[in-house]
């Protein structure tokens, strides 16, 4: 059984390192993640002593014997209330679930410790191998059951609103953890708790936290944005207006030849591909060229900017305001013969480091039951088949990219104005580049 402890904690150092040497957003879900790689070194350490310790009763002093249990079965209730929390967090992010029972969670986290401490603690001796039993274990037993049960109860209750991959995930570490236990419960001798909960960690970072699938995530929604803009901005297409705008200028008329440079100017910057996140006054300066042209094919649409200074030199994912604004225009404005305003604003967000962009039409809304295809389409994006047509792809690949770039608490949702008109409201990180080089 000791040579079992060690195969797993070599395997889970391996993990660790692969793990915390890839570049990684730290969000709760992958610092929840990385507490539970240390926590899980740590336990596992105290599993092999404690099989050694436990299996030589007559050797080993009483009082070190008793110590290392403790902090062995202390640290087993607080990797099995880590899992709680992390499939909690993962559901949080995924269907908007409040997580209500974590302070139950964690008092019941505090009381199952102070059993670990100051429960005397028994051994039994059997022919088949000594292990430790009483008040001391059954307190381990309740608390190992009873975290185990609020993951069961979230994933009934929400696993509808996780992908496949995700539900899956976890279905699978849950099985395997509750069979060990069940397991470890009609053969106390097995002492396998330590592999259960390996198991369980590995099930996550194989499919839920590996490095490699975070990697092809982003190459897939850079592809997507590839794609979108090829459909607009080939280079042999702005060159060619770049050449009919300088005969136009020679032949003195110089409205056509602005209008064909705000043109030049839209297709040279949206061909910068190679960036996935750029400064805000660069994605506003792309922006406010598609809208003067806009303005100028229909006389009556107005745009206006309230724009906070501080923020130009934020960093914000490429191309994400023009597939915004666009789509105020053509299912906002247009029913309304695009007479009406586009505000676009920038400003601080009451949430602590981020920033909200608005972009407010004055158009005729939403039509009946699109509003909640929308909603439902930005709240399980993930869940969202891969596309290359449609009126939703810009939406979609919009709210993709942020949540891939800016983390999962940031994101664009709509609400209706009171006046008529929708909102689009982006919630990104103030991240300046000059933070990112220090």
């Amino acid at each position: 059984m000791l040579r079992m402890e060690i195969a797993l904690f070599l395997v889970l150092v391996f993990v660790s390192f692969v793990y915390f040497s890839a570049e990684r957003k730290n969000t709760p879900l992958h610092k929840t993640f990385s507490v539970i790689l240390v926590a899980m070194l740590f336990h596992l350490v105290f599993d092999g002593a404690t099989l050694y310790t436990v299996n030589h009763l007559d050797t080993v002093p009483r009082l070190l014997n008793d110590i290392l249990h403790r902090f062995f079965i202390g640290s087993l209730l607080f990797i099995v209330y880590l899992f709680y929390l992390y499939i909690a967090i993962l559901v949080q992010e995924e269907a908007g679930n409040p997580r209500r029972f974590d302070p139950a969670a964690a008092v019941f986290l505090v009381a199952s410790e102070l059993g670990a401490i100051f429960l005397p603690v028994h051994y039994a001796v059997t022919p088949h191998g000594n292990y430790s039993d009483g008040i001391h274990v059954t307190v381990c037993y309740v608390a190992v059951a009873f975290y185990l049960i609020m993951c069961v109860r979230l994933l009934l209750l929400y696993g509808k609103h996780l992908d496949n991959k995700k539900r899956f995930a976890i279905g699978a570490a849950l099985a395997v953890e509750i069979c060990v236990c069940l397991l470890q419960g009609l053969y106390h001798h097995w002492l396998i708790s330590g592999m259960g909960l390996t198991l369980m960690t590995l099930s996550f970072y194989l499919t839920l936290e590996n490095p490699d699938i975070l990697r092809a995530e982003l190459t897939e929604q850079k592809m997507s944005m590839l794609y979108l803009k090829s459909q607009v901005n080939p280079h042999f297409l702005y060159n060619t207006l770049d050449a009919i705008r300088i005969q136009a200028q020679l032949n003195g008329d110089d409205k056509v030849a602005s209008l064909l440079m705000r043109l030049v100017d839209f297709f040279r910057m949206s061909v910068k591909v190679d960036r996935p996140m750029v400064a805000l006054d660069e994605e506003l300066e792309l922006m406010e060229a598609y809208m003067e042209l806009m303005c100028y094919r229909y006389p009556e649409l107005e745009c206006r900017y309230d724009i906070d200074p501080e923020l130009g030199d934020v960093l914000v994912p490429n191309f994400i305001l023009q597939p915004i604004v666009e789509n105020s225009l053509l299912h906002g404005l247009k029913n309304k013969g695009y007479r009406g305003s586009v505000t676009v604003s920038a400003h601080k967000a009451r949430q602590s480091g981020c920033m909200e962009l608005l972009v407010t039409d004055t158009g005729g809304g939403f039509a009946p039951g699109v509003r909640e295809k929308v909603e439902d389409m930005l709240l399980h994006y993930q869940k969202q088949p891969a596309k290359l047509e449609g009126n939703s792809i810009g939406l979609l690949n919009v709210q993709k990219r942020i949540k891939l770039l800016c983390g999962k608490d940031c994101g664009l949702s709509y609400t209706e104005n009171p006046d008529g008109g929708v909102t689009a409201r982006l919630l990104l990180r103030i991240n300046r580049e000059t933070e990112n080089k220090s």
